[in-house]
């Protein structure tokens, strides 16, 4: 027990050591990472989906299989590939920011398309056999009918992809991307601890998680009561 004591007398001196200032500002930097890689995910995973259900089979078979490579691999190998390797290939020196947005954007899109199929299948075929029925083009059709019905439906599986963008954002730290893991790092190198820089840390992601869950729970609440006053 005095042990015990000891230890936890320790960490709450290490915590009060800590310089959480240094590790916080990492979150804008988190942020940034988060939500742009998530905003083109969502772009260019709509893109995606749209090209799974379409009529074109071969058109289909390739944008499975992009989603395939990017699901079967780890993050973390697509970053060092995107980061390591586009220099040598291509002969263009990437930036940290260059290479986590795409590698993040690449991988979320593939995500977010078999999310967005989900959804688009999901839809009630009588609608799609409605607009037919009215001469609506099958663009149009998608656009203005299909993707927002689906796109209601997926909600809370599209603000999972978020927050686990911006759990899966701390890679950035292995290139040295300076978002909150890599400041936390940094100051535990410094100050010889671990405990506090990483508690700190957690509870930066923690707080950032709640919110964006509080964020889309009063989204998909706000839906529910138009598509009801509708």
């Amino acid at each position: 027990m005095p042990l015990l004591i000891e230890n936890c007398l320790s960490w709450a001196q290490d915590l009060l050591n800590t310089p959480s200032g240094t590790i916080i500002a990492g979150i804008g930097v988190t942020l940034q990472y988060t939500l742009i890689s998530v905003s083109l995910g969502l772009f260019f995973g709509t893109i995606l989906a749209l090209l799974k259900v379409g009529p074109y089979k071969s058109i289909t078979w390739a944008a499975q299989f992009y989603t395939s490579i990017f699901r079967g691999t780890p993050l973390l190998l697509q970053l060092a590939l995107v980061y390591f390797a586009t220099p040598s290939v291509t002969g263009y020196k990437i930036t940290i920011l260059e290479a986590g947005i795409l590698a993040f954007s690449f991988n979320s899109a593939a995500y977010v398309s078999e999310t967005i199929r989900a959804g688009i299948r999901a839809v009630d075929k009588g609608q799609f056999e409605a607009a037919h029925a009215l001469g609506i083009p099958y663009a149009l059709t998608m656009r203005d009918i299909i993707l927002p019905q689906s796109l209601r439906n997926i909600l809370p599986s599209l603000v999972n992809e978020v927050i686990n963008m911006l759990k899966e954002s701390a890679l950035i730290s292995t290139i040295g991307g300076a978002d909150i893991m890599y400041r936390a790092g940094r100051v535990a190198a410094e100050h010889y601890t671990y405990f506090g820089p990483l508690l700190v840390a957690g509870a930066c992601y923690y707080t950032m998680v709640l919110m964006l869950t509080a964020a889309g729970g009063h989204l998909e609440r706000k839906l529910r009561i138009q598509e009801l006053g509708a």
